[in-house]
Order: structure tokens, then C-alpha cells, then sequence
């Protein structure tokens, strides 16, 4: 039986110039969106990566500074919830959105500057030397050679013994707010000026003692993370028990604006049931955002820096540059 063996026709082979582009990581950072079309997943998360990284993702799009400085008192008396963490790392991202940013350490053990590469150990200008000695915030503060436009006040190892050592002061309470109070880029735009802080976050001890009272007198937000596990809510109770005692008797203005859920693990019921119950008792105040648990968060530190720096890409800074972003967009309460 013969069987033909005809040859199939030849395909014709499209010379026309592609439709896409290939662009260099260069060109990608000037800010100019080349995915906008749903079908490319990967590579708009490609791009995304490329602009975190070269700070064209925060550049394009700056958050709105307020009308005056808002100072945060970032407290839980629980350890271990994510505290100095949320505060560098929403104070990095703060500033990496246009904003002026000082961060005062309170905590002894300076877990704050390490991370914001501050030098403190002991003789270096410290908050010690604001609390107990009197010395003008001017005087104590340095910039971060990481982070344009953040200031930080780091805390030395003297801080320790801050809390014996003000026992015997007049108003003992009342110190950090004054420091706040006489620094001249801290307050209304129309006071301070273009040049003002816009945020002051204080990192405050995982205590209730004289140093987290300082601040709780001096602040007008409290900035509470939590951490997403039954454990972290016990001491919730006793931290507002004391602000509410604070509020009636040192500071009527303070009020708790920002509450974030910290080391977020979607995969467990436990996270959820914690997130719903912290919702349905705060409400707004709890911002969408949560930040995951993420090994990045954990390694920047060691490396002295935060992880908006370290791995500005990962899921980590990127939760927490929408945080920030969150918090700037909502506004100081009134």
C-alpha cells in the first residue's frame, strides 16, 4: 500500500518588531510603570522589587505631612511583641514618605539605636542625659546615616539607673515633655516651620516604670503592637488601666490612635481569632495592615539596620511601609 508523504506547509514566521520592551533595572527605577496589564504577574512583581529597592516606589508616591508633630508612645509592657521593631521600622518607612521623623530610645538596653545604627555606647549624648541631666534634645540627637530625614536620640546603658536617679526630682514625670516642648522644630507648622519634625516616636521599656510614665506624658498617640498570640492580650488590660490614669490625672490629650498587629501568621486559626477579638474591641484604630512573621525583620538588626534598608523588597518592609502609609493617611485624632 503506498502512502503519501506530503510535506506539510512551511509556517510563516512573523518578522514584525514585538510589541514589549525590554527595559534595564536603570530604567525601571526612573518610576515609569512597563506592566500595567493583568497577564504578567511575575514581572510586575519584578518591577515592584526593582522600585522598592532603588526608593522610586516611595519617591512616587509621598504621604502628606500633618499640620503639626505627632508624637507616638510606641508601649506594651509585654516583651517580645514586635515594639522596637514596629518603631524603627515604621519610622524608617515614615521617612522614606517624604516625612521628618525622631525616634527617642527610652529602652535601656538601646535595642532602638542598634537597629538605626546610632552609636550609644557609654559617654555618648544620650537620653540619659536629657532625663537626668537636663541637656537640650538638640544636643542629644543624631542623624541616621541610613535614613534621610531620621533623627534618632539613642539610649545608653546609664539609662539603667535613670529611674532611681529621678525619684528625688521635681516633676519627674513632666522631664521628656519638656525637652519635647523647648525644641523648636517640634509643634504647629506655623511655629515650627517647613523644616519641623512631622513624627516623634518614642520606644519605651517593656515596663510600666518612671521611663514609659515620661513618655506617656509627653505623647499624644499611644502606638501599641500586639502580637498575634493569646499571650499578648493578657497584659493589654494593665497597659490601658494605666493610661486611663495617666489621661485623668498628667495628660487629658493622650489617647490610643494606632494599635498593629505584629508576627502575623495567616496559615493558623489562633492569628485570626486574635486579629478578630483585637478588631471587634478597637475598631478602627487597629490599621489593616498586619506585619508576618518574615526572617528578613529578624536578620536586619544583626546587621545594624532596619529591614527597610536591609530587604526594602520583602514582605516585611513592604507591610510596614504600607503601615506607615496608613498611619500618615489617617491623621492625628481629635
Amino acid at each position: 500500500m503506498d502512502v503519501s508523504r506530503e510535506t506539510p506547509p512551511a509556517t510563516a514566521v512573523s518578522r514584525e518588531t514585538p510589541t514589549w520592551q525590554v527595559r534595564t533595572a536603570g530604567q525601571v527605577a526612573e518610576g515609569t510603570p512597563v506592566f500595567d496589564d493583568a497577564t504578567t504577574p511575575l514581572a510586575r512583581a519584578a518591577e515592584q522589587s526593582v522600585l522598592a529597592r532603588s526608593g522610586a516606589l516611595h519617591r512616587d508616591r509621598p504621604a502628606p505631612r500633618p499640620s503639626a508633630t505627632r508624637v507616638f508612645v510606641v508601649a506594651n509592657q509585654k516583651g517580645g511583641v514586635g515594639k522596637t521593631t514596629s518603631t524603627v521600622n515604621v519610622a524608617a518607612a515614615l521617612a522614606q514618605l517624604g516625612q521628618r521623623v525622631l525616634v527617642i530610645d527610652l529602652d535601656p538596653q538601646g535595642n532602638a539605636s542598634t537597629a538605626l545604627s546610632v552609636e550609644h555606647h557609654r559617654g555618648v549624648p544620650s537620653t540619659y542625659d536629657m532625663l537626668v541631666d537636663g541637656h537640650p534634645l538638640a544636643d542629644v540627637m543624631t542623624q541616621s546615616d541610613e535614613v534621610p530625614g531620621l533623627w534618632v536620640v539613642p539610649a545608653t546603658i546609664d539609662l539603667a539607673g535613670a529611674e532611681i536617679e529621678l525619684v528625688s526630682v521635681v516633676a519627674r514625670e513632666m522631664r521628656l515633655q519638656k525637652a519635647l516642648a523647648a525644641h523648636p522644630l517640634i509643634g504647629p507648622a506655623a511655629e515650627a516651620g517647613e523644616e519641623r519634625f512631622d513624627y516623634v516616636l518614642i520606644d519605651c521599656p517593656p515596663s510600666l516604670g518612671l521611663l514609659t510614665l515620661n513618655a506617656l506624658v509627653a505623647g499624644r498617640e499611644m502606638f501599641i503592637p500586639i502580637q498575634a498570640e493569646y499571650y499578648a492580650l493578657e497584659g493589654l488590660g494593665q497597659l490601658l488601666e494605666t493610661v486611663d490614669m495617666v489621661r485623668q490625672h498628667l495628660n487629658p490629650s493622650l489617647v490610643v490612635s494606632t494599635i498593629l498587629l505584629t508576627m502575623y501568621d495567616a496559615r493558623t486559626r489562633l492569628a485570626a481569632g486574635v486579629a478578630a477579638e483585637v478588631r471587634e474591641h478597637f475598631g478602627p484604630e487597629v490599621l489593616k495592615t498586619a506585619i508576618p512573621r518574615s526572617v528578613r525583620v529578624s536578620e536586619a538588626p544583626s546587621y545594624g539596620q532596619t529591614v527597610m534598608t536591609y530587604d526594602p523588597a520583602s514582605a516585611g518592609a513592604l507591610s510596614y511601609l504600607e503601615a506607615a502609609r496608613e498611619i500618615a493617611t489617617n491623621g492625628a485624632p481629635r
